[in-house]
């Protein structure tokens, strides 16, 4: 990879993942990179996107330098549209209100099923994780953007645990499980842009990130990755590093 002087890894995972936003979409984000994503869309080509929190806020405006560090946290209230208890939140996946999950997580495999709950033992775990949240839920009912490290560590053969399904043994086997809409859009990673084959379910290079050859996606994925005709992304440019930057000047998410 040639060095990038004037980007970190988190300010390309941001402005990657803000890029497959859309106008008028309705989004469920988690804080970091989500939430910064979310909102570098809502300021650049997107200003009818809604965010949801986790803790209940529907519609939230972001000040910039004032990022939350928790979804249940009073800065996530800012000018928002209402404050809902998060049952009702919820209610709002379950009744197909919203376009887009957007989270990460520690694991992920072939399929898009990601842990954020243990790894190693379940008896035994050699590291506890936060857990699921909203996540099974968010993963369940949405069309899933991930944003993420591209690390072997993290793109596993088979994640220790399903916190949030993806397409889980791939093929039909997502709606075989009874979870009939949704499932995963796109990963973002700091080398790659990563879709799903669409009668596989398995994950596949679309597009490589500057300076980027398909052998460190592959060197760093812990399975066999499929990687014919993918695309090259643009760089971040200068007015959404400029965005990005305004909203985390302390670089909380991104340095």
């Amino acid at each position: 990879m040639t060095e990038r002087a004037n980007y970190t890894a988190s300010e390309l995972l941001a402005v990657m993942s803000a890029r497959l936003l859309t106008d008028g979409q309705i989004v469920f984000a988690g804080v970091g990179i989500p939430l910064l994503a979310a909102t570098l869309a809502q300021r650049l080509h997107a200003p009818g996107l809604t965010i949801l929190f986790e803790g209940g806020v529907v519609g939230p405006f972001v000040v910039p330098g004032e990022l939350p560090p928790s979804t249940n946290e009073q800065r996530c209230t800012r000018r928002a549209n209402m404050v809902l208890p998060i049952t009702d939140v919820l209610l709002l996946l379950q009744r197909g209100y919203v376009d887009v999950g957007f989270m990460g997580g520690a694991q992920i495999d072939r399929y898009g099923n990601l842990n954020s709950s243990y790894i190693g033992d379940p008896e035994a775990p050699k590291t506890r994780l936060p857990g699921t949240g909203g996540g099974n839920d968010i993963s369940s009912l949405t069309q899933m953007i991930v944003a993420m490290k591209h690390e072997k560590r993290r793109f596993v053969e088979k994640v220790d645990f399903i916190t949030s399904p993806g397409f889980i043994q791939g093929g039909s086997s997502r709606a075989d499980s009874g979870l009939i809409s949704g499932g995963m859009y796109r990963v973002v990673t700091d080398l790659a842009v990563l879709g799903f084959d669409d009668d596989t379910r398995e994950m596949s290079v679309l597009a490589l990130h500057p300076g980027v050859a398909p052998e460190m996606v592959q060197e760093n994925t812990g399975f066999e990755i499929e990687m014919n005709g993918f695309a090259h992304t643009e760089p971040p440019q200068a007015d959404e590093l400029a965005v990005l930057r305004a909203l985390d000047p302390d670089r909380l998410y991104t340095a």
